[in-house]
């Protein structure tokens, strides 16, 4: 591996860890010229290796944010000479859709969806996902609760308060 290439790597972990870092601390930490590391994150998002930043926000604690995760399992039947990547380019569309995954196993696709609330997800499958010619089935999974999110643990059981009572 070149030494853009262990750079870049150690560069791509502390943005994903904190994208809030600042060039002079990441140059400071990695014993680095700022301008260096600018122009390796340059050429990252250049290149399509950075695609976005931003927070992970633990939305079971943020003020009067109403936002329900589902995880929707999906099957197709591919269309002759457009296979997966038609479907997925149809189904990312939608500004519901957080995530699109082509995966192994039953079922073809695996996508994440939020809505305000159930009902809303539940529109979205049965108007926007099911009728589509080449979906054969589905399976929603909504979350009921996020333990760790992207490698960050967002909660932590509460310790156990009653009080023991032995007999």
């Amino acid at each position: 591996m070149s030494n853009y290439d262990d750079k870049a790597a150690v560069i791509l972990e502390m943005l994903h860890r904190d994208c809030r870092k600042s060039l002079e601390e990441m140059a400071t930490m990695l014993d680095m010229q700022m301008d260096e590391i600018a122009g390796i994150i340059d050429r990252l998002e250049k290149d399509g290796v950075i695609i976005g930043y931003g927070a992970r926000i633990n939305w079971d604690k943020a003020n009067g944010a109403n936002v329900v995760t589902a995880y929707i399992e999906i099957k197709v039947t591919p269309q002759r000479d457009q296979g997966y990547d038609r479907i997925a380019e149809r189904i990312y569309q939608y500004p519901e859709v957080k995530a699109v995954n082509l995966m192994s196993g039953a079922y073809d696709f695996g996508i994440t969806v939020e809505g305000k609330n159930i009902r809303d997800v539940s529109l979205f499958v049965s108007e926007h996902l099911a009728p589509m010619e080449s979906i054969v089935g589905t399976a929603t999974h909504f979350v009921l609760k996020r333990y760790k999110y992207d490698g960050v643990v967002c909660s932590k059981p509460e310790k156990d308060r009653r009080e023991v009572i032995s007999i």
